[in-house]
């Protein structure tokens, strides 16, 4: 009777174990699908982005100042990222590009909804859409300020670093060449000397 038990027990202790991957299992699937129909309803509203940018109208308009926008922030976060990675002085930049970013976003779903409006009705807001172009020099341009300020310190840090490395490398040089010879030295000047005897008349 104990080794049928026994033999129940870990029947049930190995359907327990079974369960609990299942679960495990199941739950990392859902996670997975959540995060994949994420990225495939960006990568959805991207492609629709372009698509629309490619006709004509206010609509397509709004359309490509979206994508202008985006490209504008993702190079400026590249440029960010590169002297972030080089370690450079930052200040107070990480904060002011996560501002810009966050209001990028809100710039962004401002221009999808006047692009959606505009292209399912024939009013047109000439206004807003004056407006929306406005917010739309202003983020691109402060995008521009940024990147610019980041290139002239990455220049001035490559000039420091090309100084040094030239300097380095006279020393080296120099380093490496032979001493004169004195002997050598007087053998020239002997044979100068007799070379202008000869040369006289």
């Amino acid at each position: 009777m104990t080794e049928i038990g026994e033999f129940l027990v870990v029947v049930l202790v190995i359907l327990a174990f079974l369960l609990l991957l299942g679960g495990v299992g199941i739950y990392l699937l859902v996670k997975l699908g959540r995060k994949a129909a994420g990225h495939a309803k960006q990568a959805a509203g991207r492609l629709s982005t372009h698509v629309n940018a490619m006709g004509t109208g206010d609509a397509a308009e709004v359309e490509r100042l979206r994508l202008d926008l985006r490209r504008e922030v993702a190079l400026t976060r590249q440029a960010f990222e590169h002297a972030q990675r080089q370690g450079w002085g930052l200040g107070d930049l990480p904060r002011l590009l996560a501002d810009l970013e966050a209001q990028a976003e809100v710039h962004d779903g401002q221009l999808g909804m006047y692009a959606q409006q505009r292209r399912v009705s024939p009013y047109v807001d000439h206004a807003t859409l004056g407006r929306l172009r406005e917010h739309q020099a202003t983020l691109t341009a402060m995008c521009a300020r940024i990147r610019a300020d980041l290139l002239g310190d990455q220049v001035q840090h490559t000039a420091a670093g090309i100084a040094d490395l030239s300097s380095r490398t006279d020393l080296e040089i120099e380093s490496r060449r032979r001493p004169p010879d004195p002997l050598e030295e007087i053998d020239e000047l002997y044979r100068r000397s007799l070379d202008e005897r000869r040369e006289r008349p």
